[in-house]
């Protein structure tokens, strides 16, 4: 296991002694797969940020691994061994297997990859990685992306194997590439992504001369596929400083590519400065948007909130008075996501559920002080849907005035629409808002089979039920029949 470093000893005998805890804990499962590749006559190591996560004291249950043996050869291995396997990553040389074991007097279960030594290039035009194995863990601890991942434990014996000062650049926080960065960078391009998700995710400081490699290499991105992008967005996004990682694409020019919405809202102030940095306000209504999550990091709502305003750029309007404008925003800036998001090659649900909170993050603002109807309140639940929850942390995340006076207003107008809804939920069941009459009962008391004007009967019903809240039965059924009577030709 590593030695504590004369310039930092202090820092790195916590992460030695972090690291001895971690891997005592998964040493039975570890252990023991590495004592199979031994009789097999291989040898194993564990491996990137499985090691860094020891050494930082945040180790999983996910559990990376090397070796010398090929992937068939892995497969040998593993399949007596593991309770389940899968060859998805064969091709790149990964075998994926889980691993059920009683650890600290608890069943636990272990998600293992198996990686072959390997080295990966792209050509100037390839979306996919050239694989080539390798025979030396030295090799292939320098093609990896980051010193701090660079770094290998030989397993059973726990040999520590840094050749490239991955564990001073863990001390002082920073992320540097084992090479050349520009080497790094042309090997694999979504790395430079990957430098802005761990600056987010373990608040680490990007190396200059990688920020320099990643402004000179942003348009290399191109070349990876949109869901290896779209995955390691998410990744960013769902960390806990995600705006960190985000500012750093848009500096280094990546987000012009990958995200180019996000960069377009740093417009440019009017002289008399009379509206805000948009790009500025997006971040801090993320940050505040994660503030008020319940249940860990929600992707919807973050994508939401990052993109709630990228409308604005393309509604922009300088008034006669001085004022800046941009009406209908959210309408253009649904879009929009829809339009990002669907190049990036995001589900059709997730789509769908981030578009709709862009297009009513605005509703709320024609609230006032209360002037809402009980029919514009159940319209704000019925239009929300299951989203209402997500809607509420929005709206709420969208204000960052400085001005308090303002803030408490806007906070407590909005506890005030909360409590209506709240209280129209209770009698009225509002978040499952149907007609008093089902269309089995529009048929019969009209008197018509199925067809077209069913659906015109329903909307009318539902709209009605919206206006006035739940009906009598009699009630809803004259007002049918008089809908109906206004239907017919006049003869």
């Amino acid at each position: 296991m590593p030695n504590a470093n004369e310039d930092n000893p202090r820092a790195l005998s916590q992460a030695q002694h972090r690291a001895v805890s971690e891997l005592l804990r998964v040493s039975p499962v570890a252990d023991d797969l590495a004592r199979r590749f031994q009789e097999a006559g291989f040898s194993l190591a564990l491996v990137g940020g499985s090691v860094r996560d020891a050494l930082l004291g945040r180790l999983g249950n996910d559990l990376d691994f090397t070796t010398d043996a090929r992937p068939e050869d892995v497969l040998k291995i593993v399949r007596p061994w593991a309770d389940a396997v899968w060859e998805v990553g064969i091709a790149f040389g990964t075998v994926g297997c889980q691993k059920n074991a009683r650890v600290d007097g608890a069943e636990q279960c272990f998600q293992v990859e198996v990686t072959t030594y390997r080295s990966e290039a792209y050509d100037r035009t390839s979306r996919k990685p050239e694989v080539s194995y390798g025979d030396s863990i030295e090799d292939d601890l320098v093609r990896r992306d980051f010193t701090v991942n660079a770094m290998a434990v030989a397993l059973p014996e726990k040999d520590f194997i840094d050749p490239h000062g991955g564990l001073d650049d863990l001390a002082e926080r920073a992320l540097r590439t084992p090479g050349t960065p520009e080497e790094s960078f042309s090997d694999d391009p979504l790395r430079m992504m990957r430098a802005a998700r761990f600056a987010a995710q373990l608040d680490f400081e990007v190396a200059p001369e990688v920020v320099a490699a990643m402004k000179a290499m942003a348009g290399r991105i191109e070349i990876v596929s949109a869901e290896r992008v779209r995955d390691e967005l998410n990744k960013l996004i769902l960390s806990p400083h995600p705006a960190k990682g985000l500012a750093l694409l848009v500096d280094t020019g990546l987000a012009d590519y990958v995200l180019p919405e996000l960069p377009a809202l740093r417009l440019e102030r009017d002289e008399h400065h009379r509206h805000k940095d948009v790009y500025d306000h997006t971040l801090i209504v993320l940050e505040q948007a994660m503030a008020l999550e319940t249940d860990g990091p929600d992707l919807t709502l973050r994508l939401a909130a990052l993109l709630h305003d990228i409308g604005k750029p393309k509604t922009r309007r300088f008034e006669k008075d001085g004022r800046v404008s941009f009406h209908h925003h959210e309408v253009v800036g649904a879009k929009m996501t829809k339009k990002r998001m669907t190049a990036l090659k995001y589900s059709n649900e997730l789509i769908k559920d981030v578009s709709r909170l862009v297009e009513l993050h605005l509703r709320f603002h024609g609230y006032g002080t209360g002037e809402w109807t009980d029919s514009a309140v159940r319209r704000y639940v019925r239009d929300a849907g299951p989203l209402l929850d997500r809607l509420h942390k929005l709206t709420r995340s969208d204000c960052t005035t400085r001005n308090k006076r303002k803030a408490t207003a806007l906070s407590r107008a909005y506890d005030g629409l909360e409590e209506r809804i709240a209280r129209l939920q209770e009698q009225e069941e509002l978040d499952s808002i149907r007609p008093d009459l089902d269309g089995n009962e529009i048929m019969q008391i009209l008197d018509v089979g199925s067809g077209p004007v069913i659906g015109k009967a329903y909307k009318f019903l539902l709209e009605l039920r919206l206006e006035n809240g739940p009906m009598e039965r009699d009630a809803a059924v004259a007002a049918l029949k008089e809908w109906w009577a206004g239907e017919q030709p006049e003869g």
